[in-house]
C-alpha cells in the first residue's frame, strides 16, 4: 500500500505538469488527475493495480480502470477481439447475446490497461456471501440478483440478460478454448449479464495440478447457473430455451470457421507462446466441427458439452479452493414438506380436523400400477366431509417427514413396506389398509403438537385430483401440430424436428417439458421410444438416452431410419412414448402420440411442440 501511495504521488506530479492526457485504452477518456483515496490494488498473482482518475468533463463520473504488469495482454486483446467478431455475427443474424465486451490495450511488454465494468462483482465475492462452501450451493446467484432487483420485473429482465449472456460466454469460451477459469474471473452484474475476465490461457492451454488438467469441463457451467436459468432447482423449459440460444450461437459461429482460422494464423508469427504453431489453430478447428451437420453438432453439443459442464464437480471444487479465504458457512431453517403438494395447509386455514376413516383401496394404472387408499376426512364444521387419494408412498413420506420435526415416541409405529411375493397384490393391499387405517386414527389423536402440525393438515388437504369437479382440460394441440393425434389424457408436450432425404428419415427429438411427476410425488427418469407403426415384430424401435429426475427434460438426439422409400413411408405411422425408467418395476408410460407420416410435407422439415397423451394401461 505504501508503495501505491509513492506512484500515485508521481502520478499526481504528471498531471500538475501537462494538466491533462487521453487514456491509451480510447482517445475519447480525456482525464486531467488522480483519485488516490479510490485507488488500490487486487490479491491475484500479478497484483494489478485498480485506479480511478478525475475526468475533464465536470458532469462525468470518475474513470477506472485496471492497470496491469506481468501479464502479455496481447493475447487478452486478441480474445476479446474475436469475441467481438462472434457477436457482430450473431447481431448480423438477428440474435442479441447481450455480451459485455470491455475494452483492453497492451501498452508495452508485458503491461497494458484493462477497463473496469462498474456495478459488477466476482462470482467468488457473490458465493462467499452463502459460506465458503457457497460454490457447492445452488442458490447464490439467485438471491444476489434477486438482492439487487427486487421487482419482479426487474428480475425477470435480469434472468433473461443472465441466459443470454450465458450462452454466449458458453460458446465462446469453448470455441477458444478460454482456460484457468475460477470464480474469480467470472463477473456479473447486477443488471444480470454475465462476462469472463483474465484471458491469460487460451487454445486448450490448461493450467496442470501434476498431470491433471486443472480445467476438466469443456466450460464453466454449474448448477448455481442452472439455478437462475429454471428459477428453482428442477429443470423447466426456460433450460430448454437456454439450451436452444446455444447451439443456435454455435451453429451460427460453425459457418463462419474459416474466418476465425484465417484471423488466428495470421497471428501464429506474432510471439504469442499459446498461438505459436498449426496444432493450436487445430484446437479451434476440432472445437467448431465444420464436417458436422448443424444437426449432429446441435447433438454434440447439448450431449457432450452442457451436461458434462453441469455435472462437473471438478469446477465446483476449483471454486470452493478460491472461496477458502473466508470461512463463513450459514445453516438452513426450512420446514420440512410433503413433494406431492403444491402448497402448505394449517390448521387455521383448513378447519379443525375432527376424525379420519380409510375407507376402501382402489386399484390404479397410471401413472404406475397399484393400490390407492380412499381415506374420509371429517372436520368440525357440521357437514363437511372430503375424500382424498394416497398411495402407500405418500404416507410413507408423510411419516418420513414428521420423524425430521418429532421424537419416535410421539409418532405410532409406521406398517411395513416390505412383505414377501408381489407388493402390489391384492392381499398386501387390504392387509395395508388395515394398518394405514389404525396410523392414522393414532396420528390424529396424537400430542397436540403432532396432531395439529402443518405437515397433517397439508397431507389430508384435497388435492386437484381429489376433486371430482377439476375434471381433465387437455391441453390444446399447436397449430403445426394438427396431423398428430395424442393418445388419451394430455400429460406435457414433446418438441420434434421431423425430416427426410435420400430414403432416410430424421427424427430429432429436442426438448420435453410438463411431464407429469410419478405417484410417490418424485419426478421421473424419462426417455423416448419410438416405433414406425405396423412393426409385428417390432424390428423399428428406436430410443434416446435416459434423463435424470426431470419433469422437462433436453435430449437434442437424432434417431434415424435408414432404407425406408417414400411410398412405403407414407403407409407408417410414428408411435413415440415417453416412459420412466423405473430399473426392477416395469418401466412408466408418461405419454405417447401417433404422427401419420402420410400428412406431412416430407420435402422440408417439420419443427414443433406436440401434444403427449396417456392409455389406460399406464404401463407397458
Amino acid at each position: 500500500q505504501g508503495i501505491l501511495r509513492e506512484g500515485l504521488e508521481d502520478v499526481a506530479q504528471f498531471f500538475k505538469a501537462h494538466g491533462s492526457c487521453r487514456l491509451p485504452l480510447s482517445p475519447s477518456l480525456l482525464v486531467k488527475g488522480i483519485v488516490p483515496r479510490d485507488c488500490s490494488y487486487f490479491n491475484s498473482n500479478a497484483v494489478p493495480l485498480k485506479l480511478s482518475f478525475q475526468n475533464v468533463d465536470p458532469l462525468g463520473e470518475n474513470i477506472r480502470v485496471i492497470f496491469k504488469c506481468g501479464d502479455d495482454l496481447r493475447q487478452d486483446m486478441l480474445t476479446l477481439q474475436m469475441i467481438r467478431i462472434m457477436n457482430k455475427i450473431w447481431v448480423q443474424e438477428g440474435l442479441d447475446m447481450r455480451m459485455v465486451i470491455f475494452r483492453c490495450f497492451s501498452t508495452g511488454r508485458g503491461r497494458g490497461m484493462v477497463e473496469m465494468i462498474p456495478n459488477a462483482e466476482t462470482l467468488r465475492k457473490i458465493q462467499v456471501e452463502h459460506g465458503v462452501t457457497g460454490s457447492f450451493k445452488d442458490r447464490p446467484l439467485a438471491d444476489w440478483l434477486q438482492k439487487h432487483n427486487p421487482e419482479e420485473d426487474e428480475y425477470e429482465k435480469a434472468v433473461e440478460n443472465f441466459i443470454y449472456s450465458c450462452a454466449g460466454c458458453c460458446v465462446a469460451t469453448y470455441v477458444l478454448g478460454i482456460c484457468d477459469r475460477h470464480n474469480d474471473n467470472i463477473m456479473l452484474k447486477t443488471t444480470g449479464h454475465m462476462f469472463h475476465i483474465d484471458f491469460g490461457r487460451f487454445l486448450g492451454h490448461a493450467q496442470m495440478f501434476g498431470n491433471i488438467k486443472r480445467d476438466r469441463a469443456p466450460f464453466v457451467f454449474t448448477s448455481d447457473m442452472a439455478y437462475v436459468i429454471n428459477g428453482g432447482d428442477k429443470p423447466s423449459s426456460r433450460f430448454h430455451d437456454f439450451v436452444d440460444l446455444c447451439c443456435q450461437a454455435y451453429n451460427l459461429i460453425r459457418k463462419h470457421t474459416h474466418l476465425f482460422l484465417n484471423l488466428l494464423g495470421l497471428m501464429l508469427s506474432c510471439g504469442i507462446p499459446e498461438l505459436s504453431d498449426l496444432e493450436d489453430l487445430k484446437y479451434v478447428y476440432d472445437a467448431l466441427r465444420p464436417q458436422d451437420s448443424d444437426a449432429d453438432a446441435t447433438t454434440y453439443f447439448t450431449r457432450q458439452l452442457i451436461e458434462s459442464s453441469l455435472g462437473s464437480v471438478a469446477t465446483k471444487l476449483n471454486f470452493f479452493i478460491h472461496n477458502l479465504a473466508q470461512m463463513k458457512f450459514t445453516g438452513s431453517d426450512a420446514r420440512p414438506t410433503l413433494s406431492f403438494a403444491p402448497r402448505t395447509h394449517t390448521l387455521k386455514t383448513s378447519g379443525r380436523i375432527r376424525d379420519v376413516f380409510l375407507c376402501r383401496h382402489e386399484r390404479v394404472f397410471n401413472p404406475s400400477k397399484g393400490y390407492t387408499y380412499v381415506v374420509k376426512v371429517q372436520r368440525d364444521n357440521p357437514g363437511e366431509v372430503t375424500f382424498v387419494q394416497r398411495t402407500f408412498e405418500e404416507f410413507q413420506e408423510l411419516h418420513n417427514k414428521l420423524r425430521l420435526l418429532f421424537p419416535s415416541s410421539l409418532l405410532p409405529s409406521f406398517p411395513s413396506r416390505f412383505v414377501i411375493g408381489r407388493s402390489r397384490g391384492e392381499a398386501v393391499a387390504e392387509r395395508r389398509k388395515e394398518e394405514l387405517n389404525g396410523y392414522i386414527w393414532h396420528l390424529i389423536h396424537a400430542a397436540p403438537e403432532v396432531a395439529e402440525c402443518d405437515l397433517i393438515y397439508t397431507f389430508f388437504h384435497p388435492l386437484p385430483r381429489d376433486e371430482k369437479a377439476a375434471g381433465t382440460n387437455p391441453t390444446p394441440k399447436p397449430a403445426d401440430a394438427t396431423w398428430a393425434r395424442s393418445l388419451g389424457k394430455v400429460g406435457g408436450e414433446v418438441k420434434l424436428s421431423i425430416s427426410y432425404k435420400n430414403n432416410k428419415l430424421f427424427i430429432m427429438v429436442m426438448h420435453i417439458r410438463g411431464l407429469p411427476p410419478l405417484q410417490d410425488g418424485n419426478d421421473p427418469d424419462p426417455y423416448v421410444k419410438t416405433y414406425l407403426l405396423p412393426d409385428p415384430q417390432k424390428t423399428t424401435k428406436r430410443k434416446t438416452k435416459v434423463a435424470r429426475k426431470t419433469c422437462n427434460p433436453t435430449y437434442n438426439e437424432m434417431l434415424v431410419y435408414d432404407g425406408i422409400p417414400r411410398g412405403d413411408l407414407e403407409q407408417r405411422e410414428l408411435r413415440l412414448s415417453v416412459l420412466s425408467e423405473e430399473g426392477f418395476w416395469e418401466n412408466i408410460l408418461l405419454g405417447e402420440v401417433g404422427i401419420r407420416l402420410r400428412d406431412l410435407d416430407l420435402a422440408q422439415e417439420k419443427m414443433g411442440w406436440f401434444a403427449l397423451g396417456s392409455r389406460g394401461h399406464g404401463t407397458l
